[in-house]
C-alpha cells in the first residue's frame, strides 16, 4: 500500500484531508489512492440528508454527529453548497454552522461546492463518501444543497435518505407531491416547537397512505427541534432501523438481459502471450492501446461476440502490476454489457453493491464502472455501457 493511502487508513486526518481535495479536484493520485482503499469501504451506514433551504439541515447534522459521538462511532460529514452562476465561487456555510464539530478528531467535515451539478450533490460526493467510508468512519451524512423538488439524486448514493420538513414555510403540500417524497426513507419535521407541526405530519401521512412500498417499509415521521436536540436519538433508531431494513427495488420490472462483453486477463507480457492466442488459436488482436489512467498495455481478441481482453502493467504502481504480484497472470476481471449503466448502478446501490469508483471513461470512450468482488462472489466484474462499447 502506498504511503498516503497506509497513512489514511491508520487515521491520519491531515492526509485524510489531501486525499479529500485530492478527489474532488480529480487528481489523478489522490483518485488512485482511493482505488487502493476502496477494499476497506462498505463499513460505514451513508446517510444522506435532503430537504428546503431553512430547514434546519446544517443544525440537524451537528445534532445527530454529537450524539453519535457519545456513542463512541466516528463520523464524516460532506456539506455540499451552492456554486455561483454569476462569480463560480460558494459560500461553504456549512463549515461556519458546525465549527464547533472541527475540534473533536472523531469528526472529519468537508464542505465542497456543486461546481453547475443538478440534484443537490457535486459530481465528486460519492467519491469522497467512499473516501471517509475507506478511511473508516462509521457514519458517513451528507447534506445535499436543499433545492427541494427535484434534489433526488441523494436516494442513488444513500443508504439512508432523510427528507427534513418545517411547518410554517407555506409549501409543505408542494414539497411532498414531488421526487422528494418517493426517496425519503425517514421523514423528519424540524423545528416542531412551531405552529402547524400536526398540520405537516398529517399530510406526510395522508400521501404515504396513496402508495405502497416493496419490503414492507414505511417511512417514519419523527418530529425534532434540532437546536435543543430533541428527538435526535428517534432519528438515530429509525436512521439504523432503515439501514438494516432490506432495500426496496426501484421498480418490480425485471433488469435487463445482459451479455458478456470480454474476459480480462492479466499477463506479465503481450509479447509473450499474444502468439499463442494468435498462432495457436488464430486470433488476431483488433485493438492494441495503453491505458494511461489504468497505467495498463490492453490487446483486445475478438472471440464471435464476447472477446478477450489482455492486459499488461505498464507502471510499478499498476493495479494489474499488483494483481500479478499477488496472484500471478490469470483472469482479471469479467465485462458485462448493460443497455443502461447508469440504471444498473442505480440497482446495485440500492442492493448494498460496494462499487470501485464512479462510472467513468475508458478505452475507446467507453463508459464503466468495477464491482468489488466481495458484492460478486469473488470476481472482479465490470459493467460497460452497450452503446459506448
Amino acid at each position: 500500500m502506498r504511503d498516503w493511502a497506509r497513512k489514511i487508513a491508520e487515521g491520519d486526518a491531515r492526509a485524510l484531508a489531501r486525499a479529500a481535495t485530492g478527489v474532488e479536484n480529480r487528481d489523478p493520485e489522490a483518485l488512485a489512492v482511493l482505488r487502493e482503499l476502496a477494499p476497506r469501504a462498505g463499513h460505514a451506514v451513508v446517510v444522506g440528508v435532503t430537504g428546503a433551504p431553512g430547514a434546519g439541515k446544517s443544525t440537524l447534522l451537528d445534532a445527530l454527529a454529537r450524539v453519535l459521538r457519545e456513542e463512541g462511532h466516528s463520523v464524516g460529514i460532506v456539506a455540499v453548497d451552492p456554486t455561483s452562476r454569476v462569480s463560480g465561487g460558494a459560500i461553504l456555510g456549512d463549515r461556519i454552522r458546525m465549527q464547533d464539530l472541527h475540534a473533536d478528531p472523531g469528526i472529519f467535515i468537508r464542505s465542497m461546492a456543486t461546481r453547475g451539478s443538478l440534484g443537490g450533490l457535486a459530481r465528486a460526493t460519492g467519491d469522497l463518501a467512499q473516501l471517509l467510508d475507506a478511511a473508516g468512519k462509521d457514519f458517513v451524512l451528507i447534506e445535499t444543497v436543499g433545492v427541494g423538488q427535484a434534489e433526488t439524486e441523494i436516494a442513488a448514493l444513500a443508504q439512508v435518505t432523510v427528507v427534513v420538513l418545517v411547518p410554517g414555510m407555506g409549501d409543505d403540500i408542494q414539497a411532498i407531491k414531488a421526487g422528494i417524497m418517493e426517496i425519503a426513507d425517514v421523514f423528519v419535521i424540524n423545528k416542531a416547537d412551531h405552529a402547524g407541526v400536526e398540520r405537516v405530519e398529517r399530510e406526510i401521512k395522508s400521501t404515504l397512505q396513496l402508495g405502497t412500498r416493496p419490503n414492507g417499509w414505511v417511512p417514519p415521521v419523527i418530529r425534532t427541534v434540532a437546536t435543543q436536540g430533541t428527538g435526535v436519538r428517534d432519528l438515530l433508531s429509525a436512521i439504523r432501523d432503515r439501514a438494516a431494513h432490506p432495500r426496496e427495488r426501484a421498480s418490480e420490472a425485471p433488469a435487463p438481459p445482459l451479455s458478456i462483453d470480454h474476459l480480462g486477463i492479466a499477463v506479465r507480457s503481450l509479447e509473450e502471450a499474444l502468439p499463442f492466442y494468435e498462432v495457436a488459436l488464430g486470433m488476431g488482436a483488433a485493438v492494441r492501446e495503453t491505458v494511461e489512467r489504468e497505467m495498463v498495455n490492453v490487446a483486445m481478441l475478438p472471440a464471435g461476440g464476447p472477446r478477450i481482453e489482455l492486459l499488461e502493467p505498464a507502471g510499478p504502481e499498476s493495479a494489474i502490476g499488483k494483481f500479478l504480484a499477488k496472484r500471478g497472470p490469470g483472469l482479471h476481471h469479467v465485462a458485462l454489457r448493460v443497455p443502461d449503466l447508469e440504471a444498473a448502478v442505480a440497482r446495485l446501490r440500492e442492493r448494498g453493491a460496494r462499487l470501485i469508483h464512479e462510472p467513468r471513461e475508458g478505452a475507446g470512450g467507453h463508459l464503466y464502472v468495477f464491482v468489488h468482488p466481495a458484492s460478486t462472489g469473488g470476481v472482479l466484474l465490470e459493467l460497460i455501457q452497450e452503446n459506448h462499447a
